[in-house]
């Protein structure tokens, strides 16, 4: 029987919720960064908050997660 360790699989689950968010932020940190005219930052800001938001309570419910399946039913996969 395989036993799994679930502080070791929220680990990692949190550096896959990290890496997933990084990547939603990335284009709209550049947009940010570069205050380019004509872009509208205030949009970008607001999706960026929108992308905390939602990483926000996915971290909450793995933390939650007392199984496998519910930390994975956290990540959406």
């Amino acid at each position: 029987m395989i036993s799994i360790n679930i502080t070791k699989a929220k680990a990692i689950a949190h550096d896959m919720r990290r890496a997933a968010r990084a990547e939603e932020f990335a284009p709209h940190d550049e947009v940010i960064m570069k205050q380019i005219p004509g872009i509208d930052v205030v949009t970008a800001e607001a999706a960026r908050a929108a992308i905390r938001t939602k990483y926000s309570a996915m971290q909450d419910q793995i933390e939650a997660a007392a199984t496998p399946d519910e930390i994975k039913g956290a990540l959406g996969i």
